[in-house]
């Protein structure tokens, strides 16, 4: 053995420790035979947390409400941002919730929840065929534009809109 390894002066040796069953011996769940399923959120319990500084935060209960009331303004700040950026050309919408969301699930068990959803579906959605991903694509975009249709039926083209793009959008059946 190493000279550090028995060591109780280093970093670590307030941690606590675990001892895992081996692979053989985990228990398995009805839902997923082949992988352990358990309730997992890394930030329970301040021992928990990977980061000394939020650690520090986790130990003292004020603390903890005042950042977990700033993580929640800054995620809804996000998210409120990605809504209003959604509609006008550029990066922002989608990119912008899902930073919202990130930043809510370093904190709220729901949001992490949700994230990992996310995560799963994206990597479906990876493992389908080409044909199923056009044929996807094909039909989100016509959902758009009926959508986007019935919403000019309503309420007409915005008044906002260039004169030439009125011209051509007066051009459809009803409006």
């Amino acid at each position: 053995m190493s000279s550090g390894v028995d060591d109780n002066d280093s970093r670590d040796a307030d941690l606590p420790t675990a001892t895992l069953p081996p692979a053989s011996e985990a228990p398995r769940t009805a839902e997923d035979p082949q992988h352990e399923h358990h309730h997992h959120h890394i930030l329970i319990e301040p021992e928990e947390d990977r980061w000394r500084w939020r650690r520090r935060i986790r130990q003292d209960k004020r603390k903890l409400a005042v950042y977990r009331i700033a993580v929640a303004l800054l995620g809804l700040m996000l998210v409120a941002l990605g809504f209003v950026s959604g509609p006008i050309p550029g990066p922002g919408g989608i990119p912008l919730i899902l930073l919202g969301l990130a930043v809510w699930s370093s904190e709220f068990e729901w949001a992490h929840r949700l994230m990992q959803s996310f995560k799963a579906e994206l990597h479906r959605y990876r493992t389908w065929s080409r044909s199923k991903k056009i044929l996807f694509w094909v039909v989100f975009f016509v959902c758009c534009g009926v959508l986007g249709y019935l919403y000019l039926l309503t309420l007409g083209p915005p008044a906002w809109l260039p004169g030439s793009v009125d011209m051509l959008l007066q051009r459809l059946p009803g409006l």
